[in-house]
């Protein structure tokens, strides 16, 4: 007994050390990135490969709320042009956490209340962060709706600098130092992700950018030009939150500028009509836009909104883009969007990537004895008209406390 008192302890301390950022797997393999790659990924990414990207790109890692806390489910950022990426990835660790992960009995429950699922500890927080990473990546790359073979590829940085600094390729401390990866199969890609997710979340870390390139380089950057459109002509917008074509992309896995289900038909009499390719398929993760007063959408791009495919997806949670600002509602029922009587009378959760949190109560029933709230009411919040893009004249009570901190939902 003694003998085996001593050893338990020892064992613990060994984990604990395995976890620290000394003994992480050294980046091994892989092929190194060349320079016509390295200038092709920025210039698709930020339109330029001649000056560095934001920094912000650079300094945003994958870091979620401590475990102990409110919100643990939550990734925790600045405001800044990383939020339309992230927005998309916390939509996915929140599909997992509550929907993916949880074991279903045979009416089709949980057999624990959804809540607790949204209180994961350091061990669950990681696996929903890397799952996450590897089902936005393989979407990607054609994945869950192939018809081809499916290959991603993830960059990850080393300490060797291979590309050099010059007239047409300003150095950012990541691009140039980047090995390549390539996968064939969904299972290798995560336990790839798993091994080496403390480079997207040291701190002070490029997991954002890292995470970026993952889903422009399993894409392919011609790729990702071609689904812009000619709207944009990189990816990256000059917007404070970020571009929904990176959203589009996370969701959908093409950049599309266009919101609409399927191929539309666009042209006049001077002009033939081109397909615009809109989303061919329903996504598991809806999107829901107001646009609000929104000055900074440029004169080349309308304004699209959603079609049934985004606003209707396979579960009830949605990112939202409400006046620029990027947050994810979900609601922790499953069911919701298959069943009339629960779409009825519902909670709904509003998240940001700043630590915005607000519960708020959606009543879609008919009510004779009030007046029917249009959506453009102008004493409706901005949330509020957002939500209305979904379910139109529903009533909506805000019945959470006090956002729990940094942004606000306006």
């Amino acid at each position: 007994m003694d003998d085996d008192y001593e050893y338990k302890p020892r064992e613990r301390v060994l984990y604990a050390r395995n976890r620290q950022p000394g003994l992480k797997p050294a980046v091994v393999g892989g092929n190194p990135i060349t320079e016509e790659l390295a200038i092709e990924l920025r210039v698709t990414a930020f339109g330029t490969s001649s000056c560095p990207p934001r920094g912000e790109w650079i300094h945003t890692p994958l870091i979620m709320r401590p475990s102990d806390q409110p919100l643990g489910y939550g990734l925790a950022a600045p405001r800044n042009g990383t939020r339309s990426l992230l927005a998309g990835l916390q939509a996915h660790i929140i599909k997992w956490l509550l929907f993916d992960s949880r074991p279903m009995t045979k009416d089709n429950k949980s057999m624990e209340p959804p809540d607790s699922y949204l209180r994961p500890n350091e061990d669950r927080q990681e696996e929903a962060l890397w799952r996450a990473c590897s089902e936005v990546i393989w979407r990607c790359g054609g994945g869950f709706n192939a018809q081809t073979e499916v290959k991603v590829v993830v960059a990850l940085p080393t300490s060797t600098i291979y590309v050099q600094h010059s007239s047409t390729y300003y150095q950012d401390g990541i691009t140039e130092m980047l090995h390549l990866f390539e996968f064939k199969s969904l299972e290798d890609l995560q336990i790839f992700l798993k091994r080496y997710l403390y480079l997207f979340q040291s701190e002070d870390g490029s997991g954002s950018l890292l995470l970026l390139y993952a889903c422009i380089l399993s894409r392919g950057c011609e790729n990702v030009k071609k689904d812009l459109d000619g709207k944009l002509t990189y990816l990256v917008s000059t917007q404070v939150e970020g571009s929904l074509n990176v959203t589009t992309l996370v969701l959908s896995g093409r950049a599309t500028p266009y919101l609409h289900n399927g191929v539309q038909y666009v042209g006049d009499e001077d002009h033939y009509a081109m397909p615009q390719f809109g989303v061919l398929s329903r996504s598991p993760v809806g999107l829901l836009v107001w646009y609000g007063n929104d000055d900074n959408i440029t004169k080349n791009i309308s304004r699209q909104y959603p079609g049934s495919r985004l606003k209707t997806p396979a579960l009830p949670i949605w990112v939202t883009s409400c006046s620029g600002h990027y947050g994810v509602l979900f609601n922790t029922n499953r069911e919701l969007l298959r069943n009339y009587h629960a779409e009825r009378r519902f909670d709904i959760h509003y998240y940001t990537c700043g630590g915005c949190h607000i519960l708020l109560n959606v009543d879609t029933r008919a009510h004779e004895d009030s007046v029917t709230l249009r959506n453009d009411d102008i004493s409706a919040t901005p949330l509020e008209k957002l939500i209305h893009t979904k379910w139109q004249d529903a009533k909506i009570t805000w019945s959470g406390p006090v956002p729990f901190a940094g942004d606000s939902p306006n």
